[in-house]
């Protein structure tokens, strides 16, 4: 898969490619990661060499890369899984394997994100909705019946000693609050189904997750 846009950064146009990423790609995307999940985000989370070779063997379709003029600015991984095999309540380290994703399931229906990053000073710019998009593309290439993933909600770090996470959610849902991560999926069409809580060792969102969901339109 490989498209080209145009983002705007300050205003002006730069032509940007959106494509699976590669073994060559590797130490980009690890800087990608050390400059979008920055401290008190856990630097063991950062994906390591391995995690990445999975990726690309086992599902090279949902691995997803940005770069602007030769340099990579961001990323996003996906497998598919049955979520059957996980009930209703599942964790990022069940659910991804960690993010190794050896339990990729090709007979799955749904799409789970593993990941997705921008470096911060792309943020602005909509590539974070392409990525998305992408994948999206990718759900209904394939014929699944949706994507799913967990949403960090690091906004909720200071409202957590006055509200609980479910309170945050409806506050940010009826857009009393915004959130940096759940207002942006909600942006890119992102519906949410619940919240987990214990998803994912996040201080900042006291290791909560709001779990959304696109469905395929066309099934």
């Amino acid at each position: 898969m490989r498209k080209e846009i145009y983002l705007f950064v300050d205003g002006k146009p730069q032509k940007t490619i959106i494509r699976n990423y590669t073994e060559a790609d590797f130490e980009a995307l690890i800087d990608v990661q050390r400059a979008s999940f920055p401290p008190p985000f856990p630097e063991e989370l950062w994906w390591n060499p391995q995690q990445l070779s999975e990726h690309v063997s086992r599902f090279p379709e949902g691995t997803l890369c940005a770069e602007v003029g030769g340099r990579m600015i961001g990323s996003m991984t996906g497998l598919i899984v049955d979520m059957n095999d996980y009930g209703h309540s599942h964790d990022w380290q069940t659910i991804t394997d960690g993010g190794y994703i050896r339990n990729h399931n090709r007979n799955g229906d749904t799409l789970y994100v593993v990941d997705i990053c921008v470096m911060p000073e792309y943020r602005k710019s909509g590539i974070g909705k392409w990525l998305m998009q992408t994948m999206y593309e990718t759900v209904v290439f394939a014929g699944l019946s949706r994507l799913l993933g967990g949403g960090r909600m690091p906004g909720y770090s200071e409202h957590a000693h006055e509200v609980s996470p479910e309170v945050y959610l409806e506050k940010v849902l009826e857009g009393e609050w915004k959130d940096p991560v759940i207002t942006f999926l909600l942006r890119c069409g992102r519906m949410p189904v619940g919240l987990a809580h214990n998803y994912l060792e996040d201080e900042q969102s006291q290791n909560c997750a709001v779990i959304m969901e696109w469905r395929n339109p066309f099934i």
